[in-house]
């Protein structure tokens, strides 16, 4: 197992861009990590370099047969104060989607340890405006320069840095639009849906870009099987406010265990929220929305954190919620999130992590 981290430095830093100008995952900070596995070493030549381009063998497996895991978290800073929020669970789900895919799996300590001296390194690359932070994501790739149908030998951890604004632009909590996808679906119980891999989202991509074109911002997906039961929108879990208890689809396999999903489920328990985690088909939404007690529905993510959902497009029916505005209940989450993130209000849970 690594016991060691090398950090090479570059000569030069990068010129850093105008925070106040952000988009998300434009922009990339001046190191990385880098970590490689064989068989005989395990994970080996763990390395904070400077950000550059990877070599890959034309013949590398991840390219033939798709072995890539990758996660999503964030960096704050309040003075001079630096957080990360959650990475030991962020850890834990990448050995999740390793064990599944048959690749390695990743020392959790070691990890934590790691991220924080590379987040250290790039302080000065965190924004501090509101709905900014550092985006962090680790990946992993199968490298093996091989054209067979097996798990791999050779693998490569990289973690990449990128100061962001909020994702869905400067007015964060202008709710979006959602269209439901009745065609496609995006994974089955036995299959990758709570994993956090790669071919996932390439299988989503045909449905978001139709979505796009018809002016709606996100997917939201149903079971593969029966296509009546709400899974997931395709970048955040997805949540709903029916007769005032908060309701999000229980797990069940073919959905994404997110991080942020399982914290507002304990802050929305700590707050006083009647919560249930449960199968919820979309009749049982739009069925609400007619009888009046669907008050408000809301998406979380790392990326997106809390989204309020304004509208829900279904074959030829379409319903408003909370005549398109954040609900009361969104704004309460998304208030104390937030604050918890940022160190701006105490952290009951213990969630964040000082560096």
């Amino acid at each position: 197992m690594i016991k060691q981290l090398e950090v090479v430095r570059r000569e030069h830093l990068k010129e850093k861009p105008d925070m106040a100008t952000l988009g998300f995952g434009t922009v990339f900070t001046d190191y990385m990590l880098s970590m490689d596995y064989n068989p005989e070493q395990g994970w080996h030549n763990a390395v904070i370099l400077p950000y550059q381009n990877i070599e890959l063998s034309p013949a590398a497996q991840v390219l033939h047969y798709g072995q890539a895991v990758f996660e999503g978290m964030k960096a704050y800073r309040t003075g001079d104060e630096v957080r990360l929020f959650r990475p030991e669970e962020n850890f834990r789900r990448m050995n999740q989607s390793n064990a599944r895919l048959n690749m390695p799996e990743v020392d959790i300590d070691f990890m934590v340890d790691t991220l924080k001296q590379l987040v250290t390194l790039e302080k000065d690359w965190i924004p501090t405006g509101e709905g900014q932070s550092l985006y962090i994501r680790p990946f992993v790739i199968a490298t093996e320069a091989y054209l067979g149908v097996r798990a791999a030998t050779h693998y490569k951890l990289l973690i990449i840095l990128s100061p962001v604004g909020a994702y869905y632009g400067s007015d964060h909590l202008l709710a979006t639009k959602i269209y439901v996808e009745d065609e496609y679906v995006r994974a089955v119980r036995g299959g990758v849906g709570f994993a956090k891999v790669a071919g996932n989202y390439a299988a989503s991509l045909m449905a978001q870009t139709r979505a796009t074109e018809l002016g709606y911002d996100q997917v939201l997906w149903l079971d593969g099987v029966e296509q009546r039961y709400v899974e997931e929108v395709g970048s955040m879990n997805i949540f709903f406010v029916i007769d005032g208890t908060v309701v999000t689809p229980e797990l069940n396999g073919s959905i994404l265990p997110g991080i942020t999903r399982k914290s507002i489920l304990e802050l929305a328990q700590h707050l006083g929220y009647p919560v249930e985690e449960r199968r919820i088909s979309i009749d049982d939404v739009f069925e609400a929305s007619q009888a009046g007690t669907l008050q408000e529905i809301f998406g979380s993510g790392t990326a997106a954190v809390i989204a309020p959902v304004g509208s829900v497009k279904y074959k030829d029916q379409e319903l408003v919620v909370n005549n398109g505005q954040a609900g009361l209940v969104t704004l309460d989450l998304y208030n104390h999130y937030t604050g918890i993130q940022n160190g701006t209000e105490k952290d009951p849970f213990g969630w964040c992590v000082k560096l």
